[in-house]
């Protein structure tokens, strides 16, 4: 078994196709199908499915492997390249859509300073998405909405976030009020986070709690989504106070929720393995920018290393396992 037999196959599972994959790194169709085939005759196993591109089960399995596999053989490079003083490399991160808006720009000035041959790549999406995809390999860290359950990760808390109901600010159905009460929520039809994800796992929690049951319009996966339907008139909705845009707030009143605890968001990494120097560099910048409290936007809160420490019962702050 070779590097480039893995390489081949992720090509394939990347781009769907034996030609574009070649395309993807550079080489002709005929050698990819050749790394693929040589993979599947030592393994013993059918690995894509012919025609179509589509991988089967044990080429899930395999490609999941060969995710890691790559990774550590880029990370060693990184790491050596180092040792001279040259932090360079790719870094494959995914965050959640509504830390992303804010974060990256300042990441990337940062970055662009102090290591201007790190590249980073960004994938935003749900939690529920970002989780699997750090899990297998195919992103290096993830900014994350606790809970984080998987036992493959990982979890340090970074920030906390106040939740508050989005209302137009011309058909505030609370006018007057600085805050409202938990249990007025039910009489609402709201937009809310589909059932199952983190955001809502959360919302459910302290709603039981205060013992009062939602009205949902709608249920969606994705916080971004649920704002973009806010803004455009499809109704409110209880949302992450980051999800407001600066240059909305005068036509929307973000409402703080008595009874309603913060959310979490902090920083996933995989429990096993040793990040390369890239990605050190990338969550050093992160920790960094985190906890400097002036750029933050309204409703965000750094979490101070010593209170996560305490939480925890020791004085160690890196690595919080979940699970």
């Amino acid at each position: 078994m070779e590097l480039r037999h893995l390489q081949a196959l992720v090509a394939v599972a990347e781009h769907r196709s034996f030609s574009a994959a070649a395309d993807a790194i550079g080489t002709v169709q005929s050698n990819v199908s050749a790394h693929v085939a040589r993979l599947e005759r030592e393994l013993g196993a059918t690995l894509i499915e012919r025609p179509g591109g589509r991988l089967t089960t044990e080429g899930d399995i395999v490609v999941s492997r060969a995710y890691r596999v790559l990774g550590e053989v880029e990370a060693l490079t990184a790491d050596i390249g180092a040792l001279r003083q040259e932090v360079a490399g790719t870094v494959r991160c995914g965050m959640i859509g509504t830390v992303a808006r804010w974060i990256v720009p300042m990441l990337l000035s940062d970055l662009s300073e102090r290591h201007p041959k790190l590249r980073l790549v960004v994938s935003e999406g749900a939690t529920t998405v970002l989780e699997p995809a750090l899990s297998g390999g195919r992103l290096d860290l993830a900014l994350l909405s606790a809970p984080v359950p998987s036992r493959e990760l990982s979890f340090e808390p970074l920030l906390e976030e106040d939740v508050v109901l989005v209302v137009p600010a011309d058909q505030d159905p609370y006018p007057g009020l600085t805050e409202v009460p938990i249990d007025q929520l039910g009489a609402l039809d709201l937009l809310l986070p589909a059932v199952g994800t983190p955001f809502r796992s959360e919302i459910d929690a302290a709603l039981r709690r205060a013992d009062v049951t939602l009205r949902p319009r709608a249920e969606l996966d994705g916080v971004r989504l649920i704002a973009s339907l806010v803004f455009e008139g499809y109704g409110p909705a209880i949302l992450p106070a980051s999800a407001v845009p600066a240059h909305l707030r005068p036509s929307f009143r973000s409402l703080p929720i008595d009874g309603m605890p913060p959310r979490t968001v902090g920083l996933a990494e995989r429990s096993r393995g040793l990040p390369a120097a890239p990605t050190r560099a990338v969550i050093d910048t992160i920790r960094r920018l985190a906890r400097v409290a002036d750029p933050l936007p309204s409703g965000l809160r750094p979490i101070e290393p010593e209170a996560v420490a305490k939480a925890e019962g020791s004085l160690r702050v890196l690595g919080v396992p979940n699970g």
